[in-house]
């Protein structure tokens, strides 16, 4: 078996297989009959099963559309050929997967979305996305299954093809589902160490090295959409190849003191990881937002106390015509600047009581029409780099901004 290539899917999947989820299959997930019959493709997964059993651990999650924690299970399931033992006889065979009762299989309802995955090392996870919910897009879009139609299974069983490669957008949904990805690249290391030592740098200092990185890509000449998607992807190889260095030697140290576990110590030290995974992801976007505004001569303020001490990201023209009042208001526009919208996207709603139409810039990809039909309804105009379009339908696209187009609205505004 050839070994999985870094940076793409097949590095954490041997192979996926989804389906909707009909009444009729909703309600035996639900009750004690967890078998899906005629699921023959699912051999492109777990090969043949002859005449044995095959059990495997499993992981189950459920998603859906509001949850801040997917619900999990810890399970396994059988993979068999209910017809094994006449199959020398008739020549055929009916594969079948069962899985137990668990929290997450009562949740599912008719609609639903089931994803199936077999990981390298033989694990198996099971995940139920709430129908028309924007992780359930997003999963579609993430393993290339995005006609599920017809009644059975699609199958995906390759997965190192160009639409494999996994990016900072593929990396936002796949934490969604517990998969960390590795995006880093030792080639940076020496050089971060020697700049910043052995410890992380403020995050502005740490933006400025990640564009230093890439010297030809400017906004003037590459457009603002492509240059804030190559610095933010760029940006995201440095961390997590700072990151990694920096979390084995601490984790090489152990969390023992005199010989017992210091647990304490550890949990606090796993939640600063994933408090900075988050916070710096968001100043990073913040950081190379007003990089490009600056570039291109837009007039902005970045975290301007408005109403009620609501801080939007970034105010046009500024916090001083904001707070004018004989400043026109058609004249003002505002920007909030989020790496994902999920339930977030309401906040902006509330942070600039003069500007109706708040724009949202986000590069959260497929976003479920759900939830950009309830953006729209809210006066919420989503602002998402052009190299992502193509990852929302069509209808939506009609609809999107880019980011180039929201400069250029700006402009207009300001008279530029």
């Amino acid at each position: 078996m050839s070994r999985p290539r870094h940076g793409f899917l097949s590095e954490y999947f041997t192979g996926v297989a989804a389906k909707t989820l009909s009444a009729v299959e909703a309600d035996p997930v639900k009750s004690n009959q967890h078998e899906f019959n005629g699921s023959n493709p699912l051999i492109k997964i777990f090969g043949e099963a002859g005449t044995e059993r095959h059990p495997f651990q499993a992981t189950m999650l459920y998603l859906d559309e509001n949850g801040d924690e997917p619900v999990v299970a810890s399970s396994w399931v059988t993979w068999y050929d209910a017809r094994a033992k006449s199959a020398a006889r008739t020549g055929r065979s009916e594969h079948r997967l069962y899985f137990p009762t668990t929290q997450v299989s009562q949740c599912a309802s008719a609609g639903d979305v089931l994803f199936i995955a077999r990981t390298p090392d033989d694990h198996v996870l099971v995940i139920i996305a709430e129908a028309a919910s924007t992780i359930s897009t997003q999963l579609q879009w993430l393993f290339g299954l995005t006609d599920l139609a017809h009644p059975g299974f699609s199958v995906r069983a390759e997965l190192e093809t160009e639409q494999d490669r996994l990016g900072f957008a593929a990396s936002i949904v796949l934490e969604q589902i517990g998969i960390v990805t590795d995006l880093s690249d030792e080639t940076y290391l020496d050089e971060m160490l020697r700049r910043f030592g052995p410890a992380f740098p403020k995050t502005k200092d740490f933006s400025a090295y990640a564009r230093e990185t890439l010297p030809d890509v400017r906004p003037m000449a590459d457009g603002a959409d492509q240059t804030l998607m190559a610095w933010m992807e760029r940006e995201e190889v440095l961390f997590r190849t700072l990151e990694k260095h920096l979390l084995g030697e601490r984790l090489r140290q152990g969390f023992l003191r005199e010989d017992d576990p210091d647990v304490d110590g550890f949990l606090s030290f796993s939640l600063s990881v994933q408090n900075r995974r988050k916070s710096r992801a968001g100043s990073a976007l913040e950081n190379h937002v007003q990089v490009i505004l600056g570039d291109l001569e837009v007039r902005h303020s970045r975290g301007v106390v408005t109403e009620r001490g609501n801080r939007p990201d970034f105010l046009f023209p500024g916090g001083i015509e904001y707070r004018d009042s004989s400043f026109p208001e058609e004249s003002l526009t505002m920007l909030g600047a989020k790496t994902t919208a999920k339930d977030r996207w309401r906040q902006v709603t509330k942070e600039a009581d003069r500007i109706n139409l708040k724009h949202l810039l986000t590069l959260e990809p497929a976003i479920s029409e759900k939830q950009t039909d309830q953006m729209r309804d809210s006066n919420v105009q989503l602002v998402v780099p052009k190299p992502l379009h193509r990852d929302f339908t069509l209808a939506q696209q009609a609809w999107l901004m880019n980011f180039a187009d929201f400069i250029s609205l700006v402009r207009v505004r300001q008279g530029a």
